[in-house]
């Protein structure tokens, strides 16, 4: 067994999959603090916008009882709070943040197909965002044969765009295009769409801000973050899991 004791504090569903997971691994897990912890494991993200952990626990109350010496575990963990302690954030890892972007761009397909009328053969879809999410986005809609439009800033991103098969426009240009669209996913973190745009959607169009920040706003627009962990808990765990045990990998006796 690996000499390797952590406390959970998850809050989210994906929290009892990451803890399977580490037991399989050989990892011994607590609920109870005590000196013996050598990390303490948060949610993914690990802070609400405010500053406040997730799930409505007490930082201070969680870290009682632990060793100085406890390593922090989450993501987003640049705090002036933790600055005393060593930090592992997953938030931080390209390897976790895109197969997270895959997760969560899966999920948010199984939020939209149920609320579309027709065969995604017979839709446009358009992705704000050329980001991560936005090109896992992109390759599962293309797969299932929708017609993919993608709006991008960057003029170099829309050629690329051109040359891998989807549409693409500049911002300024969507106005033209919603009209005609079935499903708008957004993942870009500044409001591209507020209300008097949205009004030009179909209505029954399926809108769906997937950014950290709202980029949408009007009727019928579903906000929906946290996604891997709240749809696909078991995946979203053991990426999780994975991750840790890449990141502390030096710090674990065989």
């Amino acid at each position: 067994m690996k000499k390797l004791l952590i406390q959970t504090a998850g809050c989210s569903p994906s929290s009892g999959y990451v803890r399977a997971h580490l037991e399989a691994q050989g990892i011994s897990v607590t609920d109870t603090p005590s000196a013996e912890v050598t990390h303490l494991l948060l949610d993914v993200p690990s802070f609400e916008a405010g500053g406040k952990l997730r799930g409505g626990s007490d930082l201070k109350t969680l870290l009682h009882g632990l060793p100085e010496n406890v390593s922090i575990c989450g993501g987003g963990l640049d705090l002036g709070s933790l600055k005393e302690y060593n930090t592992v954030d997953l938030l931080k890892d390209p390897d976790y943040l895109a197969n997270n972007a895959y997760i969560t761009a899966e999920a948010a397909l199984n939020i939209a197909l149920p609320r579309l009328p027709c065969l995604l053969r017979d839709s446009k879809a358009l992705i704000l965002g050329w980001g991560r999410i936005g090109k896992c986005l992109a390759q599962l809609l293309k797969s299932m044969d929708a017609t993919v439009i993608v709006a991008a800033r960057n003029g170099h991103d829309r050629s690329i765009l051109r040359a891998l098969g989807y549409d693409a426009v500049d911002i300024p240009d969507l106005e033209n295009i919603l009209p005609n669209c079935r499903i708008v996913f957004n993942t870009v973190p500044q409001m591209l769409l507020p209300e008097s745009s949205i009004k030009l959607c179909r209505g029954d169009c399926v809108k769906i801000d997937l950014a950290s920040q709202p980029g949408m706003a009007g009727p019928g627009v579903i906000v929906a973050r946290g996604l891997p962990g709240l749809h696909k808990p078991e995946s979203s765990g053991k990426l999780i899991v994975q991750t840790l045990l890449h990141l502390i990998g030096k710090e674990i006796t065989p």
